[in-house]
């Protein structure tokens, strides 16, 4: 048995009655799966983008290894009580479930992936752009440099709002225009580009609750 590990959340399978597979990423084994005891407790837990501490307890003769005595490392009122950022966690998580494979530890990642949650939780008003600075971002954070020019092909009629979040700083990013149509198409030409350079088709279906949302 390791010491307390953190796991960010990004999605969960039931296993039979009594047992949750938890989808996530963490700082010292990257993106992995781990078992848990199904219960109240532990669903509570483990929403989109939890941060929890955990016990982790390897398994020599499985790859699925089991975690214990998981707690909220942060409570993330500033979520959990809008059903915007709720939405927006239910986004930014399946973009980060299908486009991190099992496996991948790229360093930095974690922590990356830490802050912007707290970012996320901390903000009051103006973050209805934060999803898309946020998939911006995580191609950086995956290695992909994310340059205009890299950008222009999948960008289409929505080229002069993708320049501006990709050359404006963060908060210029939160305070760009944009109409509910214009940010569900820039959405898109980003994961169309996150898709292209990880090589796998990120289908998001939570996009969907985002445009009738924003």
């Amino acid at each position: 048995m390791n010491g307390d590990t953190g796991l960010i959340v990004l999605n969960t399978t039931k296993m039979g009655e009594k047992s949750l597979v938890i989808h996530c990423l963490s700082p010292e084994y990257g993106r992995r799966s781990f078992l848990a005891s199904a219960g109240k407790n532990i669903m509570a837990l483990c929403q989109p983008l939890s941060i929890i501490d955990a016990e982790v307890v390897e398994n020599r003769k499985s790859d699925l290894w089991r975690i214990r005595n998981p707690k909220a490392r942060y409570a993330l009122l500033g979520i959990r009580t809008n059903l915007y950022k709720n939405a927006m966690t239910m986004f930014m998580s399946e973009v980060l479930y299908r486009a991190v494979k099992d496996g991948d530890s790229e360093s930095g990642l974690f922590e990356w992936c830490e802050k912007s949650i707290l970012t996320l939780d901390s903000l009051e008003n103006d973050f209805s752009n934060f999803h898309l600075r946020f998939v911006l971002e995580l191609a950086m954070a995956m290695g992909f440099e994310a340059r205009v020019d890299d950008l222009a092909p999948f960008a289409g009629e929505y080229y002069g709002e993708i320049r501006s979040l990709v050359e404006g700083d963060f908060c210029k990013a939160m305070m760009l225009p944009l109409t509910g149509k214009a940010r569900n198409g820039i959405c898109e030409a980003l994961v169309k580009y996150l898709s292209y350079h990880t090589e796998t088709n990120i289908n998001v279906r939570s996009l969907k609750v985002l445009g009738e949302l924003f």
